[in-house]
């Protein structure tokens, strides 16, 4: 039956069952969102396409062979419920011409097993519902004697709409992303370091529908850049590509050097994260954005008591969102690996513990603020200052495969100088010359150091000393770096 052949897919998007429930102006302004979002995203796609909208759904027609494709954006895509498949044929008229489009195309399904047709139809015709599925079973049934009908309990159930002359086939039901369209509830900047808690606190506010810039304290070098931003490009791209929004990364390695002047170890943990919200506050001004995003937890770390986050919220009149505030740690990774983020965050080291010795669990308001005042707030306005932000998708031209230090084992040859960056005060032994050069002083300490030795960087994983060895190789030139990893 040539003058049936199938060139489009055609896609029928139902909405998140929320917004429906919402009242009439609501209801429009959201779907109207999630409209130009389809739009947006499936125009990158293919020029192609046709578009329409309906009080609960939307329907979109494209060329066959987008449709893999287009299918995956949709089901990442915020405020979609549901997507289903359908078959669309136009011109189709008559009984006759039903039966056979249905046989020909949903036969295959229904081979020894049951099966019912359920039928829609709108528009001027000389027949009802009941009588398309009368006609189409009775006719299917013929044709493929190996089945049989049950109107009660199929194992097979073949949905269509005909709607006018247009002949709608339902193959495939998928759950999708569900959530609230992106640009719907606001803007919001999200602390991004890249790890697990931060992806997966990104990615719930992107699937409620908030647009959700990223910005990045960079205390590990260009390497740890990168890294955040392959990260925050993925999740932009994979659910939130209908918008463009920002990557902001502020050099904070001078205000580490300058919480270890002035703050008590106990309270460094919560400084900095107090510091991060003060930076990320004024970043958030200048974009007229009235919400802060973290990934804090409460009781995963000493820093995220309820105590602890009370002082950090202290330092800012943001308003402060944290998704994953009553998760626990095996449910936030096994969100991230169903997103995808879970690879990156593997991979990614978390500053913010590292540099806390004997913390706080139950910081005192009158302390915090004695403590607060002892900071040099000038090297923090620098940093702002000197924030950098690009266009996310901008990003991708930064994001390369990154070459990896050579690392070494045997120091038995004694030709090498170690250098252990961990921020503990005693240094590792070992059977060579061995200094202490902590990694928040690396950059400006290792200029220091004679050009004529090999240097090996040591921290108890490898990736600290990868990150900020990889740094003084490509900012500063040095040649004379490795990595020192013991078997």
């Amino acid at each position: 039956m040539q003058q049936y052949k199938r060139t489009t897919q055609k896609f029928i998007l139902k909405f998140f069952t929320e917004i429906m429930v919402k009242g009439p102006n609501a209801r429009k302004q959201i779907t109207e969102h999630l409209y130009n979002n389809v739009i947006c995203i499936l125009r990158k796609i293919s020029n192609d396409v046709t578009f329409r909208k309906f009080y609960d759904k939307i329907e979109v027609v494209l060329p066959l062979q987008f449709s893999d494709i287009a299918l995956a954006k949709l089901l990442e895509t915020p405020g979609i419920e549901q997507v289903l498949e359908a078959l669309q044929f136009d011109e189709v008229n008559s009984l006759d011409q039903i039966k056979k489009i249905v046989n020909e195309n949903t036969a295959y399904k229904i081979q020894n097993k049951t099966f019912v047709i359920r039928a829609k139809r709108t528009g001027a015709h000389g027949f009802k519902s009941p009588q398309i599925e009368q006609e189409v079973g009775g006719y299917m049934l013929s044709a493929n004697p190996s089945s049989s009908v049950d109107l009660h309990n199929p194992q097979v159930t073949i949905n269509i709409e005909l709607i006018n002359n247009q002949l709608n086939i339902i193959t495939k039901k998928h759950m999708a992303l569900g959530g609230y369209p992106i640009g719907s509830q606001g803007e919001i900047l999200s602390l991004m370091s890249g790890g697990f808690d931060s992806t997966v606190a990104s990615y719930l506010t992107m699937k409620r529908g908030i647009k959700t810039h990223f910005i990045f304290f960079n205390l590990g070098g260009i390497a740890h850049e990168i890294g955040v931003k392959q990260v925050a490009y993925f999740l932009w791209d994979k659910f939130g590509s209908s918008h463009k929004v920002t990557f902001t990364s502020v050099p904070f390695d001078d205000i580490v050097a300058e919480i270890f002047k002035s703050t008590p170890e106990s309270y460094m943990g919560v400084m900095l994260k107090r510091l991060m919200i003060k930076a990320s506050e004024a970043i958030a001004d200048k974009m007229g954005i009235d919400a802060i995003l973290t990934g804090e937890s409460i009781a995963q770390v000493s820093s995220q008591t309820l105590r602890n986050l009370a002082l950090i919220d202290k330092a800012s009149n943001k308003l402060i969102i944290r998704p994953l505030a009553t998760m626990n740690k095996p449910e936030i990774m096994r969100i991230a690996n169903e997103i995808g983020t879970r690879r990156f965050a593997e991979t990614m080291p978390e500053y913010c513990g590292v540099i806390s010795k004997n913390p706080i669990t139950h910081g005192s308001f009158k302390r915090m603020e004695n403590e607060a005042k002892k900071f040099d707030y000038t090297v923090l306005d620098e940093a702002v200052l000197n924030a950098v932000s690009i266009n996310i998708d901008e990003t991708i031209k930064d994001i390369k495969e990154l070459g990896q230090l050579e690392i070494i084992s045997d120091l038995s040859s004694g030709e090498y100088v170690v250098i252990d960056i961990r921020q503990e005060d005693e240094c590792i032994n070992l059977p060579c010359e061995t200094i202490k050069i902590p990694f928040y002083r690396l950059k400006s300490d290792f200029k220091k150091l004679p050009r004529n030795k090999e240097y090996l960087l040591y921290c108890e994983k490898g990736i600290l000393s990868q990150l900020h060895g990889q740094y003084l190789k490509d900012n500063e030139n040095y040649q004379n770096i490795k990595v020192y990893r013991p078997l």
